[in-house]
C-alpha cells in the first residue's frame, strides 16, 4: 500500500499546483487576445480603427477576422502560437515604452507587418480560392499564388494590400466598394 502512496501524492500535488497555473495562463491568453486589448496601446489605435472600417470586421457573412487571425499562426500549432504571441506581446510593450510616438510611421509599420504575414495565415479563413467561376481573373490570379512557378512566388498581400489597416472615409462592407478600392479608383 505504501508504494502507491508517493506517486499519488505527487500527482495530487501536480494537480493542485498545475491547475491554477494553467488557468491563470489561459485566462491571460484569452484576455490579451482581443482587438480591444491590442488597441489599448496608443500606437495600435490607428490599426484598430482602420481594421474596424475594413471588411475583416464588416462583411455580409458576419465573420470577423481579428488581430490574432492574421498576425499569429493558427492556435492548433500550439508552440508556434504561444511563442509568436509572447514574442509580439513583449516586442509591443517594449516599443510602447521606448519609441518616440511623434516619429511613429503607420504606413511603414503596416508594410513591415505585411512582410510577416504568410499566405497560410490568410488561407486559414480564405479557402476555395479556385472556385470562383464568376470571376475568372481572380481565380487565375489565386492559382498563380497557390501553385507558383519557381521565382514567381507571391504573397496574398501583394494584391490585397489595401483591405485592412488602410484609412478610409466610410466602412467597407459592399463588394463593389472593395473592387473600387482595390483598383485604386
Amino acid at each position: 500500500m505504501r508504494k502507491g502512496f508517493k506517486p499519488l501524492i505527487l500527482i495530487l500535488l501536480g494537480i493542485i499546483v498545475g491547475f491554477p497555473v494553467f488557468s491563470m495562463a489561459y485566462y491571460t491568453m484569452v484576455r490579451t487576445s482581443t482587438p480591444e486589448f491590442c488597441a489599448s496601446c496608443h500606437e495600435i489605435e490607428y490599426a484598430y480603427d482602420t481594421w474596424k472600417t475594413s471588411t475583416h470586421a464588416n462583411n455580409p457573412k458576419g465573420f470577423v477576422a481579428d488581430c490574432m487571425d492574421c498576425h499569429l499562426p493558427a492556435p492548433e500549432n500550439t508552440f508556434e502560437f504561444f511563442y509568436a504571441k509572447t514574442y509580439h506581446g513583449i516586442k509591443d510593450v517594449v516599443m510602447h515604452f521606448t519609441i518616440d510616438t511623434s516619429k511613429y510611421d503607420h504606413e511603414k509599420n503596416r508594410q513591415h507587418a505585411y512582410e510577416d504575414i504568410d499566405n497560410s495565415q490568410c488561407q486559414k479563413c480564405h479557402r476555395n480560392l479556385l472556385d470562383m467561376a464568376h470571376k475568372r481573373g481572380a481565380m487565375l490570379a489565386h492559382k498563380t499564388v497557390l501553385y507558383p512557378r519557381e521565382g514567381y512566388e507571391k504573397q496574398c498581400v501583394d494584391c490585397h494590400d489595401r483591405l485592412v489597416h488602410f484609412p478610409r472615409e466610410s466602412y467597407a462592407y459592399d463588394r463593389a466598394v472593395l473592387d473600387v478600392e482595390s483598383a485604386g479608383l
